[in-house]
């Protein structure tokens, strides 16, 4: 689909030149199968040139490119997901020999270029920071809507940094992608004791941003994993110490949403940690009509597998050997 706005020559006045270009060549290249070659001397430039606007027409939104399998129909691992799980599977192709970094990078494209289906105006969309959702905002295809808002599900802080920078950083970039204004969430990621947690907790400032997070339409996360090659951001970034591993080890945590911790059942009471984290209870998350969930690896299974079990997910991206891998495993 090529995006085009014809209004007259005034209108086209105030469009960037590359961004006419841009949109010339599109429209030549997927409307008119013109080659390269062929756009280049119409265009009066290079077939390399050529290749970077088609880049920059795809980068920029102007072309959104759709691929439906035959008869429309979802593939048999995807087809499986849903049967076990409930959960609508997008399985993202990734050869088997692929390191976690490419595939993480991979899955995080992918998902970039299809977050965009999910997202509307007048919505408020929950976005969780972590090592998956860092990659995915560097490849968000812009789309402009209104009076939405960009909510931080989880405080950002630990005893090495605000964690300011970073998660504004991240929250940013989904921003100006759909033109939404963003809520940060200016709390540590964990407490260090749960009675200043409770406290802060009554705040009104606080209460704003907690009675946003109850009031989301879509919630966007990974899935936090100690086993991971591309560790996830809360086991490497300083948030968590020695004590805290030992306790998260003895309550059997597998992972986390949002650094909420839970078991391979998807449970987590008794988890002693979750007491100090400021990442949304599951039941609240569970709230959000549309649920996405980014996964890549096969190291983050039992994350995976456990925030299934949570119910935490509606919609799941994932990479083909993980999928794979989640559908072979004996049904509970």
């Amino acid at each position: 689909m090529i995006k085009s706005d014809a209004r007259g020559d005034e209108a086209a006045e105030t469009v960037p030149g590359k961004t006419r270009d841009a949109l010339r060549a599109a429209h030549l290249y997927y409307m008119q199968d013109l080659t390269m070659d062929a756009i280049a001397h119409e265009l009066h430039t290079s077939r390399s040139s050529v290749s970077r606007l088609l880049s920059h027409a795809r980068a920029s939104g102007l072309v959104e490119i759709s691929i439906h399998s035959p008869l429309d129909l979802p593939s048999r691992i995807e087809q499986e997901i849903l049967e076990r799980h409930e959960v609508r599977a997008h399985v993202v192709p990734v050869p088997d020999h692929a390191s976690d970094v490419d595939r993480l990078d991979r899955v995080a494209l992918s998902a970039a270029r299809i977050l965009g289906q999910y997202v509307d105006s007048n919505q408020a969309i929950g976005v969780a920071w972590g090592s998956t959702m860092s990659a995915m905002s560097r490849h968000l295809v812009p789309k402009a809507t209104h009076n939405t808002e960009i909510v931080q599900l989880n405080g950002a802080g630990n005893v090495r940094t605000t964690g300011i920078v970073y998660a504004s950083e991240l929250l940013r970039r989904f921003g100006d992608a759909f033109g939404a204004h963003v809520q940060q969430f200016p709390v540590p990621a964990f407490f260090d004791d749960p009675a200043t947690k409770r406290a802060f907790w009554k705040e009104r400032s606080t209460r704003r941003l907690l009675d946003l997070q109850a009031r989301l339409d879509v919630a966007l996360f990974g899935v936090g994993s100690p086993f991971a090659e591309v560790p996830s951001h809360v086991y490497q970034g300083g948030y968590l110490d020695r004590g805290d591993y030992e306790a998260l080890s003895r309550d059997g945590a597998v992972g986390d949403v949002a650094t909420v911790f839970y078991r391979g059942d998807g449970s987590t009471e008794g988890i002693r940690l979750n007491e100090r984290a400021t990442g949304p209870d599951f039941a609240v998350l569970r709230r959000a009509p549309r649920r996405i969930c980014v996964v890549s690896g096969k190291a983050k299974l039992p994350s995976l597998r456990g925030a299934l079990a949570a119910g935490l997910i509606t919609d799941l991206i994932v990479d083909e050997g993980t999928a794979r891998a989640l559908v072979d495993a004996p049904s509970a």
